[in-house]
């Protein structure tokens, strides 16, 4: 098993609970629109979600889930451009 990976998604699974996971769809989508207008690339617009910065960021610190506070992805909505693996 991954524990990277299995990590990496159970951030989402956390960052859905704490939108109380319709709204946290909501907002995923939206903001990847935002960025893909603003990136003009699929790829990047993707990498560049608040959720997905904070997932990809942390995915290797296993302990993140314990340190994580509450709403912590609001500190990846500015705008820069981030490239995950």
């Amino acid at each position: 098993m991954n524990n990277v990976l299995i990590n990496h998604e159970s951030i989402h699974l956390k960052q859905q609970l704490e939108l109380f996971i319709l709204p946290f769809f909501i907002w995923y989508g939206i903001e990847f629109l935002i960025r893909l207008l603003y990136y003009k690339k699929w790829n990047m617009a993707y990498r560049n979600i608040s959720f997905e910065r904070e997932a990809y960021l942390n995915e290797s610190n296993l302990n993140y889930l314990n340190e994580k506070g509450f709403w912590k992805f609001l500190k990846y909505l500015r705008n820069y451009d981030f490239q995950a693996k």
